[in-house]
């Protein structure tokens, strides 16, 4: 079978851009062939294409398929343990069809809406859940509150139990987001003047919580508005994409924490299969309660379009989980 996935032209330094990304045609064959309906977009793919990147795997070169999460159907299968019909998961990247061996694919149960499947629950899960160890009374500050980590994130510390949670957004739209359709107790646009200031409003007491995605400054305004005692559970630092690695992932002054007795939990968005269960298992409790909305947008277009949709998720142009579906 003959497919079209698109590759990386070149190590990304600097502002992505289109011509980063080269669609091409290669031939795949294995013991399931698999058509990929909907593939998944995340920031943290940014970090895997570039030269220094910073997260513990190989980052991706030249001439190779970019993209993780993807959701597709079997056309063809030599394995008993894969019917021509099933939806299943993969790690295959952005590419119209793949193959290889039945081990590779996970089969799903058929639901409405399979995008479901390619959020990034794990990382808000795992941060907010073991991480944070969010509980009753805990006062969450979210930063990049509207994006595909931070629309869970918040949503799992009030199902834990979480007395308020507060959230920061790019924009007065993405503010009403959160507080009229996602529940958190209050948001604000980080735009709009002092973050420090616009926490000492909002959270009068202190936060014990700091689930950050952004750095930078809403990093320092959580730090000087902590309770002693706090625990900050370090995500990513989205407000720094550009530069070297240093300057995209700044180091957070120990000193400073711990001068004012907050905890920095930094933690890797690498999951295992059972991190990955529980927040499956959580996920579809909550929502079959009516605890939970799903954040998403997805994206309708060709394989030759995802690239796009890509940088207009790094530009923020996007609401929760961002996906393409392919036609």
């Amino acid at each position: 079978m003959i497919t079209r996935e698109i590759q990386l032209t070149a190590q990304i330094a600097g502002a992505p851009a289109l011509d980063d990304f080269t669609v091409a045609a290669t031939e795949v064959d294995g013991e399931v062939l698999v058509r990929t309906d909907q593939v998944g977009l995340a920031a943290t793919y940014l970090e895997l294409m570039r030269a220094d990147c910073t997260i513990p795997v190989p980052a991706w070169q030249p001439g190779q398929r970019v993209g993780v999460a993807a959701i597709g159907t079997v056309i063809r299968s030599d394995s008993p343990e894969l019917a021509v019909g099933d939806l299943v998961q993969s790690m295959t990247g952005w590419s119209e069809y793949s193959a290889g061996p039945a081990a590779q694919y996970i089969k799903l149960d058929p639901i409405a809406d399979p995008g479901y499947y390619l959020g990034q629950g794990p990382t808000a899960y795992y941060g907010m859940a073991e991480v944070a160890g969010v509980g009753e009374g805990d006062v969450v500050f979210v930063s990049g509150a509207a994006g595909g980590v931070g629309s869970l994130a918040g949503q799992i510390a009030k199902c834990l139990g979480a007395a308020r949670v507060i959230g920061s957004a790019g924009s007065p739209a993405k503010v009403d987001y959160l507080v009229n359709e996602l529940g958190y107790d209050a948001a604000f646009d980080y735009h709009d003047g002092s973050a420090a200031d616009r926490l000492r409003e909002l959270a009068p007491e202190g936060i014990s919580v700091f689930f950050d995605v952004v750095g930078g400054e809403q990093y320092q305004a959580a730090l000087r508005t902590a309770r002693p005692g706090a625990r900050f559970a370090l995500c990513g630092s989205l407000s720094s994409q550009l530069g070297d690695a240093a300057e995209r992932f700044p180091e957070p002054d120990p000193a400073a924490a711990q001068a004012r007795g907050v905890e920095l939990l930094p933690f890797s968005c690498h999951h295992t299969p059972d991190q990955i269960a529980a927040w499956r298992e959580h996920f579809s409790t909550w929502l079959g309660e009516g605890r939970f909305v799903y954040p998403q947008t997805v994206v309708k277009g060709g394989i030759e379009d995802v690239p796009q949709a890509f940088l207009s998720l790094l530009q923020g142009s996007y609401r929760g989980n961002v996906s393409v579906r392919l036609s």
